[in-house]
């Protein structure tokens, strides 16, 4: 193998020169430091943030890099995407975001990184003006999130179900859909969602408020709320409606973006049929949710894979203990 050139030993990672990289994730959590909630009409969650400050970053980065030596197009590539990795994973420590945004966001950064690398790239390499590029798009995040609409979020509605079949009579099933109670973290540790940050369920008791039957969740970290009774067939079905209070989720409990009941996400109803398969039964979970982002085709398709996995858990839990109770 021949040994690298001066110049090959540049383009690789680690290489010498890496503050460019440094100073694009630096952009980027400035962006997001003005970004803030309540900030002069900024948010996190508005599309000029979502898709231009990953391309900012990866602009800054690559005339950086550019200004010391000619890159190749694989390292605009590990570049672009390199800082915004470094930018959102710098916004933890930042205490801009928690662990659950970082997860779910930073995938959708890299990938637009990329793509604004390469661009800028292009750029450098064909134009006589990659300066002026670098800082028009570095500040164009700011311009647009100034006559961004804040209000009328796209919504999507979607409904996602998980079937599975439990070695018990359905009656067996049916009591511990209404009480579940002393859950341990080992029943639901290959739940995605309880990975990346979601305070784990602890029970699901029924009970009755004002006369009303309802589901009391309790989880980690102190969160909990109702599932209120809406349709009701005894042994067969039964589907309740989330109702969410003041104190249901603590501080720190949850990210502000992910919060279920709020601006962007909700899981609505959920619901349970129970049919009799010989001496099983078939358990179906279905959860009714919404999405409401400017980015609604990446946060539906993140929903649905996290929903998915939390089904599959749950119906999971149902089957070990209904099976375990009529061994």
């Amino acid at each position: 193998m021949q040994p690298l050139t001066e110049q090959e030993k540049q383009e690789k990672l680690p290489f010498p020169k890496w503050w460019p990289v440094v100073a694009g994730a630096l952009v980027g959590l400035l962006l997001r430091l003005i970004y803030s909630e309540g900030n002069a009409g900024y948010d996190a969650m508005m599309g000029s943030f979502i898709f231009i400050a990953p391309v900012a970053v990866s602009a800054v980065t690559v005339y950086l890099a550019e200004r010391l030596a000619r890159r190749r197009w694989g390292y605009y590539l590990v570049v672009g995407a390199g800082a915004n990795a470094l930018f959102v994973l710098g916004t933890v420590p930042a205490l801009l975001e928690g662990w659950i945004c970082v997860i779910v966001i930073l995938p959708l950064f890299a990938m637009v990184g990329m793509v604004g690398a390469v661009i800028m790239g292009a750029v450098c390499r064909k134009t006589n003006w990659p300066k002026q590029a670098a800082y028009s798009v570095a500040v164009l995040p700011l311009l647009l999130g100034a006559i961004e609409p804040t209000d009328g979020l796209p919504v999507r509605l979607a409904t996602i179900e998980r079937t599975v079949t439990i070695d018990a009579p359905r009656d067996v099933v049916w009591d511990h859909l209404m009480n579940v109670r002393d859950i341990r973290r080992e029943e639901v540790e290959d739940g995605l969602a309880f990975r990346i940050g979601v305070p784990p369920p602890l029970a699901a008791v029924s009970d009755a408020v004002d006369g009303q039957p309802v589901r009391r969740i309790s989880m980690g970290k102190h969160v909990h709320f109702d599932q209120i009774q809406t349709a009701r067939r005894e042994h067969e079905f039964i589907q309740w409606r989330q109702r969410f209070y003041e104190d249901s989720f603590p501080p720190g409990a949850f990210d502000q973006h992910v919060v279920m009941g709020g601006a962007y996400f909700d899981i609505d109803t959920i619901s349970y049929s129970l049919q009799t398969q010989g001496t099983a039964t078939e358990l179906t979970l279905s959860m009714h949710y919404r999405v409401s982002t400017r980015f609604n085709w990446y946060a539906d398709a993140v929903a649905r894979l996290v929903l998915g996995n939390l089904e599959e858990v749950l119906l999971g839990l149902y089957r070990r203990r209904s099976e375990a109770t009529d061994a």
